[in-house]
């Protein structure tokens, strides 16, 4: 543990905002455990559609977590628009003050804050990354310019903390050099906890992006379909944004009495949710780390996954099923499986993610890379 403690500016490229309000959630749990035993500003960037003057900086705290977030007005010239997150890069630097490291998170293109406060104020950087999009085929779409300064970034950092090792050698295929060590996504133990009580009939969920092409949630919906045929009174909980457009489908399912779409709910009744179902689903394309498993975990709710991405680095046998992507019959079949006599420890899987997960877990992991990265030469 740091006796000092430390001043830590966490430089986003994603930042929930009044524009994105649930945009890297997951990096705000990042910094929500860092200022357990640090102070943290959070600085944050992004265009607004709204806004009228060239700039609107808005400022908040919580707990020892204050948010420093400019709103830039959209502008067509590319310029102009360089020049106005410099300006306001700099308004905020100003009103935060000094600080000892800066923690990066999405390394580009803020990225190139970072190599400025090491370059100009000799602070050391260290980043964290979520991104699917380093993985093939997405990464095909990463253009020369971003590969090049990338490359850069990384090597000037002191830590690159990728959310897995899949997302780490995902990275090195593309030539992003560094000094790597793995940090995973962060769980409030404290909130995702074991339930005395499960749902009176069988019960699924799923909360995430609702994004079809990414978390496959047709797929989820034709093997419940399957599923229904062998039982019928159970429901799937499916939350998250536009989970309305969804209806249609679960219509011509005949699952309109099975299934309900929830909208985007808060961190607490996804909590509660979870921790009262009996097996979460997650059947995605692609993936990192979704913090939605570790917390299914800290509930004692034991997960269907796919096994993409880092995903199985983080996933004790005993605690669920791993399953090829759009693989629909294996999905019912595991469903069955569950639905049956099958037995989960929840207080075996809530230690797991406490040790593991807990904000004190993740704070000690990203302290000794900060104590590291301030007495190590650049």
């Amino acid at each position: 543990m740091v006796k000092k403690k430390l001043h830590i500016l966490f430089l986003c490229g994603w930042y929930p905002s009044r524009v994105l309000p649930h945009n890297g959630d997951f990096i705000q749990r990042h910094a929500e455990a860092v200022g357990e035993y640090n102070s943290v500003s959070v600085l944050h960037i992004i265009s607004d559609g709204s806004l009228k003057k060239d700039i609107e900086i808005e400022i908040s705290k919580s707990n020892s977590i204050k948010t420093y977030i400019a709103y830039i007005k959209i502008v067509k010239n590319p310029l102009k628009k360089v020049l106005l997150f410099k300006k306001a890069f700099k308004l905020l630097l100003k009103k935060i003050g000094d600080f000892d490291v800066v923690h990066l998170n999405k390394l580009y293109p803020f990225g190139f804050f970072a190599l400025y406060l090491k370059w100009f104020l000799n602070k050391p950087y260290i980043i964290s990354e979520h991104w699917t999009g380093y993985h093939k085929p997405q990464s095909n779409n990463i253009g020369k310019i971003e590969r090049y300064f990338t490359k850069l970034i990384t090597l000037k950092s002191h830590f690159i903390c990728p959310v897995s090792d899949n997302l780490k050698e995902s990275m090195i295929s593309l030539g992003f050099k560094g000094n790597y060590h793995k940090v995973p996504n962060v769980v409030d133990c404290n909130l995702f906890k074991p339930s005395e009580q499960k749902e009176k009939i069988f019960t699924i969920i799923h909360a995430s992006s609702m994004n079809n092409s990414h978390k496959n949630i047709n797929g989820i919906l034709k093997a419940v379909k399957k599923f229904s045929i062998e039982v019928s009174k159970f429901q799937l909980l499916l939350i998250g944004d536009n989970s309305l457009q969804y209806e249609e489908e679960v219509k011509n399912l005949g699952l309109s009495e099975n299934v309900k779409l929830l909208d985007h709910q808060p961190h607490s009744e996804i909590a509660l949710q979870i921790s009262k179902a009996h097996v979460f689903v997650l059947f995605s394309n692609y993936e990192n780390l979704p913090c939605v498993i570790l917390e299914s975990f800290s509930c004692g709710t034991p997960v269907i996954s796919t096994d993409v991405g880092g995903i199985s680095e983080y996933f004790p046998d005993e605690f669920g099923f791993l399953i090829k992507p759009k693989d629909e019959k294996a999905l019912t079949d595991v469903l069955l499986k569950i639905r049956g006599s099958f037995l989960f420890n929840q207080r075996d899987m809530h230690n797991y993610a406490v040790i593991n997960f807990s904000k004190k877990s993740i704070a000690n992991q990203f302290n000794l890379l900060y104590l590291k990265a301030l007495n190590e030469p650049s």
